[in-house]
């Protein structure tokens, strides 16, 4: 099979955010003008790059998180468990603006240090982050989208000490959530090692898979 996306996939379900899976969930956190909390789960997030550490989210329409971070140049990104689920799906919810999706999902909140928004504060890991750049996308003609990205960097790092192992974050203990499309996710809960082929410092023998 193949297709143009501007022609349409002829298929009963879009296959494009099935392919590009699974894809960690950005719960981000921001505040409003007025100091008002939002919290809403992004599936279009990722890592820019390492150093200095840059995150980016991005959103299909201007949306209260999008125009918080604009605005205010902060934003939290909160990691997602498998215990979270529930919490995080209903903050998905359109609320009306102004309206606090902690108390919503019923979820307690922690202050920051580097940011003045509020964090998760059941995630094991929370990054605050400082807005870098925020961009209006463009489609292959150059014309403008209703996308927006932002990108920020990561200015200070939260995580549980119950998820560090060995100095290493335990990822398959954290169990984090990600989305595979449609209404699917998956949890992370088996953990394998590659080493690379220029890992010459590496141990000869990679680490056991490990499970949750």
């Amino acid at each position: 099979m193949f297709y143009e996306p501007k022609h349409g996939h002829g298929l009963p379900w879009d296959p494009f955010k099935a392919i590009v899976a699974p894809r960690p969930i950005g719960w981000i956190s921001t505040l409003d003008r007025e100091g008002r909390p939002n919290l809403a789960p992004y599936s279009y997030f990722g890592i820019a790059q390492g150093r200095p550490p840059i995150v980016s989210f991005a959103s299909e329409g201007m949306k209260h998180t999008v125009t918080n971070a604009r605005d205010t140049g902060e934003f939290v990104f909160n990691l997602v468990t498998t215990a979270l689920s529930d919490a995080m799906n209903l903050t998905s919810q359109a609320l009306p603006e102004g309206r606090d999706e902690f108390l919503h999902a019923g979820l307690a909140s922690a202050p920051c240090r580097m940011v003045q928004v509020p964090r998760v504060a059941a995630a094991p890991a929370a990054l605050e982050c400082r807005v870098t750049q925020f961009v209006t996308l463009l489609d292959s003609t150059g014309q403008p989208t209703d996308g927006f990205l932002v990108l920020g960097e990561v200015v200070g790092v939260h995580i549980d000490p119950h998820y560090l192992k060995d100095g290493r974050f335990d990822t398959a203990a954290a169990s984090p959530l990600a989305r595979c499309g449609y209404r699917d996710y998956v949890s992370v809960d088996l953990v394998f090692e590659l080493l690379r082929p220029d890992d010459v410092a590496a141990p000869a023998v990679a680490r056991p898979p490990r499970r949750l």
